[in-house]
């Protein structure tokens, strides 16, 4: 059981209801939230961004839950460090926040697969967020484990947890699986019991709330400025005839995609359209709050006519930005706020300190098609046919195919994935030497030449799995055939590549396994990785990471993946490196992995402010 650190006015019996309105303790209520996600966060910072809710008026926190953040191996739960969701439910309760939780088990928030594991995908045909036996047996598996956790921080347990979303905007599913719908409200009923307000989340069409909603979940809308609240709620009552008016996702911003413009909500219309859903006595939450980091390799993607991979900065043009700093719209929604309830009194918490590090010197370590010793040392499983990812077992991150050219190619001949098999991006090396890339959707042929047997290795990049829509069974790696003129690769040897447990293991600054004799080269083309090291300073603060001149890949700081870069592309120029990662005292190591080509000043340069739009400069 844990300790409940409850507020100091609790007395039992408590209870959260609703007629016309939320009922507190029997008496009215009306909650105004904002979205924080713990995954996006470090640990270090969950007080700091909860305490600047609460100072702007806020008496609520809606959280997400991800599965997949939690069960990233089937049956291997983690709940510690910045997992830890019931440290940060205490951490909300001590600061004098409720908590609206959103456990999924599908959560979509622009996260991998939505929140769903990939090893779900080891079933190939498993048909996810329907009543598929295999699908319905995992989620009871992870909702077992899962509910007990939540069950002691319910509202009327002495917790802080007002409601429990289940599932997320089911309505905008294809599937409409009320059987699906009917298996989860009986699942979060036997855990959290029958005094529980769990509630739906869905758009505001018809068609959305017609497939989301289900008797015995309150329903709720989501809409932001460009909508006519009274339309919307109107909408909201027609499938709700009595109860409170919810928003439960008001958009303060929206997301960015590589190569797309960085989002923009004007602050005016956000402030204006919450005022007006306040008094009308709804209860609002706005979606972000903050938005955070896809650190590592958990961004999502949406694919409607194409793929599209979300940036690795989830800034969301947010009241509280990136690194959770106070803005404009943060400042003028508190005035808002001033007017239906009254404001915690103090100054608000200020800006975490940045500094501008300086330049940092890159020495390349080697190509990454020769140290596969070091990355891959369990060596490469061999296969006539091609495998995936999820057939091999590596969910995220990189892997490498290497095959033999079948016969000599002396005039250039297409290389080509005719089913548009790539996903997401191949690099594709000749005996080493770096041709060019393939990706999905959008460039599916590149021309080679070579000899008989000669190598030819094919780097695959998963960029982030389907978050919302059909899609989001999507498998990666390379999923269909590659052709090299009329002749279907076969014969491969297909590496799973371990770089974010070599680099956590203190490679290559460690030096215990460095690059093959002889097969350095000084070309800056190609995948390959390089090291440099940023000096102590005798402090640690917040700053932003730039990669002036680098094309495209991955970068970790002291064994902690930040994330992807793709300056070129676009539109975020600089990585958020949160203080807590950085030691006052010892060197910090930093090691890119650069997938096309790095410049030939290898420099990376820390700076004091982030640059999340292509247009913002590029000094």
């Amino acid at each position: 059981m844990v300790e409940m650190r409850s507020h100091p006015e609790v007395r039992f019996p408590r209870s959260v209801k609703f007629h016309d309105r939320f009922l507190k303790d029997g008496a009215p209520f009306q909650y105004i939230s904002g979205s924080v996600h713990y995954f996006r966060i470090p640990r270090a910072y969950w007080k700091d961004r909860l305490l600047k809710m609460y100072m702007t008026g806020l008496n609520a926190a809606q959280v997400y839950v991800p599965w997949n953040f939690h069960e990233t191996i089937q049956g291997v739960y983690n709940f510690t460090g910045d997992r830890d969701l019931e440290h940060f439910l205490d951490l909300a309760n001590r600061t004098g926040l409720f908590v609206i939780l959103r456990p999924g088990p599908y959560i979509c928030a622009e996260w991998e697969m939505g929140g769903l594991p990939a090893w779900l995908l080891q079933k190939p045909n498993i048909m996810v967020r329907t009543a598929d036996p295999d699908y319905l047996q995992a989620v009871n598996d992870w909702l077992a484990v899962l509910l007990p956790k939540v069950k002691p921080w319910l509202y009327g347990n002495g917790g802080n947890i007002l409601s429990v979303q289940v599932e997320n905007e089911y309505g905008s599913y294809f599937a409409c699986d009320y059987n699906y719908m009917r298996h989860l409200r009986a699942l979060f009923r036997y855990f959290l019991g029958d005094d529980t307000i769990l509630f739906t989340t869905d758009g505001n069409t018809n068609r959305e709330m017609t497939c989301g909603t289900l008797q015995g979940l309150y329903a709720t809308i989501d809409f932001g400025t460009d909508t006519n609240a009274s339309v919307a709620f109107d909408r909201q009552r027609r499938f709700e005839p009595r109860g409170p008016l919810v928003n439960s996702e008001f958009y303060t911003g929206w997301l960015d995609h590589w190569g797309e413009q960085h989002a923009h909500v004007d602050t005016e219309k956000v402030s204006n359209m919450l005022g007006e859903m306040l008094s009308m006595g709804a209860s609002v939450n706005m979606y972000m709050f903050e938005g955070g980091t896809n650190f590592g390799y958990w961004n999502g993607a949406d694919y409607d006519t194409r793929y599209r991979s979300v940036v690795t900065s989830y800034d969301y043009n947010a009241p509280l930005s990136e690194a959770g700093d106070p803005t404009d719209k943060l400042l003028a929604i508190r005035e808002v706020i001033k007017k239906f309830r009254d404001i915690p009194l103090g100054p608000m918490p200020p800006a975490t300190p940045k500094f501008a590090y300086g330049f940092v010197a890159m020495k390349k370590v080697g190509r990454l098609s020769s140290l596969l010793d070091t990355i891959s040392p369990q060596g490469p499983v061999k296969s006539q046919h091609l495998l995936t990812f999820e057939e091999m077992k590596q969910y995220y991150g990189y892997m490498l195919y290497r095959t033999k050219l079948p016969r000599m190619v002396s005039d250039p001949t297409p290389l080509i994935s005719p089913l548009n098999g790539i996903h997401d991006r191949a690099y594709i090396s000749i005996n080493g030497m770096y041709l060019g890339f393939l990706e999905r959707d959008t460039q599916l042929v590149i021309n080679v030449t070579g000899q008989e047997g000669d190598q030819m290795d094919v780097l695959v990049e998963n960029m982030g799995r389907v978050n919302f829509g059909s899609k989001i069974n999507d498998f990666k790696g390379l999923v269909s055939n590659l052709i090299l003129g009329g002749d279907v690769l076969t014969d491969w040897q297909i590496y799973s590549l371990d770089i974010d447990g070599t680099i956590a293991g203190g490679w290559p600054h460690s030096g215990v396994k460095q690059h093959q004799p002889g097969m350095m080269s000084n070309s800056t083309e190609g995948p390959a990785f390089y090291m440099g090291m940023l000096e102590p300073t005798g402090f640690a603060w917040d700053t932003f990471l730039k990669l002036r001149g680098w094309t495209k890949g991955q970068v970790w700081i002291n064994g902690v993946n930040l994330g992807r870069y793709w300056p070129q592309r676009g539109p975020q120029q600089t990585l958020y490196v949160p203080g807590p990662l950085l030691s006052s005292s010892q060197p910090n190591n930093i090691t890119v992995l650069e997938l096309e080509g790095a410049p030939v000043d290898t420099r990376v340069v820390f700076l004091d402010r982030a640059q999340l739009d292509s247009t913002m400069g590029t000094s």
